[in-house]
């Protein structure tokens, strides 16, 4: 392991693609190694025991590649398996639900903070720990958005039903008079624009993913892993499953073109 050494990245499915595109703007040179487990999302819905060999496994894929450090960019595995990839892993870790929470925590004037996720995010409390753990006296509104998911991957970015669906779900956070808003699931800064509309821009958006980028590059600096070639990053995109459409989708949420795109197989069901 050397500074040019990629950094893993590995989610549930697609969503951790955005992730990686923090990543890509904030340490260009950086090479990294992307691994969605197409196969078995979601993971929000399966138990916590299930959800710990699969964090065990994904982290096995990472380190066939000789990782400096693994991101989990998956809110399920940062919320009730990280230490699973940290005892595994011998090499930073870091998920996305603390970067997350202190930038939530930072930026909150009003100390009245909103986190929407899926339905496992949310009543797993973790994002609400966390918040609490760096300042006790943030109030947290928690809010499952199941819906959004769906909604991203189809493309509807822009399109009135997501709107429609976005009020319904945010209002109650209206009416707590959030500041701020942590999006906490992976698929979520795709919808971005249309969040923005109906909280009328009077709410700061947390995207956890670019918390987690800006946290990682602080910590390559300390440890002194950061990647100093000039040369063009590789970037490598492999999956359990090849679904119909994934590039297409994993393209709009890289927001670059994916190029070849590999198969794992022999991952336990």
């Amino acid at each position: 392991m050397n500074s040019e050494s990629p950094i893993g990245v590995f989610d549930s499915g697609i969503g951790g693609l955005t992730v990686v595109r923090a990543l890509t703007h904030r340490m260009p040179h950086e090479n990294i190694v992307y691994f969605g487990d197409t196969a078995r999302v979601p993971y929000g819905p399966k138990s916590t025991q299930v959800v710990r060999e699969y964090a065990a496994q994904d982290t096995d894929v990472l380190l066939e590649h000789h990782v400096k450090m693994i991101i989990v960019a998956c809110n399920t595995v940062s919320a009730v398996a990280l230490d699973v990839v940290q005892k595994r892993a011998k090499v930073p870790v870091m998920g996305v639900i603390l970067p997350g929470a202190g930038a939530a925590v930072k930026a909150s004037g009003k100390k009245r903070v909103g986190v929407i996720g899926t339905v496992g995010t949310i009543s797993s409390n973790a994002y609400t720990n966390a918040i609490r753990q760096l300042d006790p006296g943030v109030q947290v509104f928690g809010r499952a958005c199941p819906l959004f998911v769906p909604l991203a991957e189809e493309g509807w970015i822009d399109h009135k039903a997501t709107e429609l669906i976005a009020k319904e779900y945010l209002f109650p956070l209206t009416l707590e008079k959030i500041d701020t808003l942590v999006l906490g699931c992976t698929h979520y800064p795709i919808l971005k624009q249309v969040i923005t509309r109906v909280l009328h821009d009077a709410v700061t958006l947390i995207d956890s993913g670019e918390a987690t980028a800006e946290a990682a590059a602080l910590l390559l600096e300390e440890r002194g892993l950061k990647n100093t070639s000039t040369l063009k990053p590789n970037l490598r995109f492999s999956v359990s499953d090849v679904p119909h459409m994934f590039t297409e989708v994993g393209e709009r949420f890289l927001g670059q073109r994916l190029g070849k795109v590999h198969r794992i197989s022999g991952l336990s069901h």
